[in-house]
């Protein structure tokens, strides 16, 4: 009687953690307008497994919800990087970030600027 109830629980403790497949995640991504938002949006909707994704063009936080069994933090990474968009370590190839529009240049501090002044 006891293994039953044992493997009941046992049972029972396995389903409820599985059920957790969703995490939050969130990190910093350069970009500087509405155009660089959706353009990151996008990228990170795009990568099997992400539920949500919102970033911020003040703050440059990018917050997620993602499914944990189908992609990781690092996948989502590689997709925003392959966009044009600098993520902490991970930086977009020349390729990638000079096919950016023009007032997307993040790299450039006179751009950056213009959008401050905004």
């Amino acid at each position: 009687m006891k293994k039953i109830v044992l493997a009941m629980l046992l049972v029972v403790s396995t389903m409820a953690f599985s059920q957790n497949k969703n995490e939050r995640a969130n990190f910093e991504v350069d970009g500087v307008c509405e155009m660089c938002k959706e353009r990151i949006e996008k990228a990170c909707i795009k990568t099997k497994g992400v539920k949500s994704a919102v970033w911020n063009v003040k703050s440059h936080d990018l917050k997620l919800i993602f499914d944990a069994r189908k992609t990781n933090i690092e996948t989502i990474k590689k997709s925003v990087v392959a966009v044009g968009h600098d993520v902490g370590e991970l930086k977009a190839t020349d390729e990638a970030y000079n096919a950016l529009h023009e007032c997307c240049k993040y790299r450039d501090e006179e751009v950056r600027s213009d959008h401050n002044n905004n």
